[in-house]
């Protein structure tokens, strides 16, 4: 029902910034809003963990370990949400991906998402 691209991984040195995009391509018949999306990363040995959705109230949510360096932003337009890393730290490593699921409200867990993108690798060097 909708499908999603990363884009804009790479590497970077420590304190270097990237930007992620997610754009989702919604089946005929839903609709862009009837979803939640958030970024999620897995780092090597690690679960998968979140890293920024919007909530359902229009504000923000952030991991604490990204707090202040990542903003999460999103053109419903474009049907796209993008991710800007900043003062980026070598254990920001890891596979980012977007994820989606078809609930009003967002979650913080992984397995409630169904829906997910094929994910971009960041690694950022000390």
């Amino acid at each position: 029902q909708v499908q999603l691209v990363e884009s804009g991984g790479g590497s970077v040195q420590s304190g270097g910034s990237l930007r992620l995009s997610c754009v989702a391509s919604v089946a005929s018949g839903y609709t862009y809003s009837s979803y939640s999306l958030a970024w999620f990363r897995q780092a090597p040995g690690k679960e998968r963990e979140v890293v920024a959705y919007y909530t359902s109230y229009g504000s923000t949510m952030y991991a604490d370990s990204v707090k202040g360096r990542f903003t999460i932003t999103q053109d419903s337009a474009k049907k796209t949400i993008s991710l800007q890393m900043n003062s980026l730290k070598p254990e920001d490593t890891a596979t980012y991906y977007c994820a989606a699921r078809q609930q009003y409200f967002p979650s913080a867990t992984a397995n409630s998402y169904k829906y997910w993108g094929q994910g971009t690798q960041v690694t950022v060097s000390s």
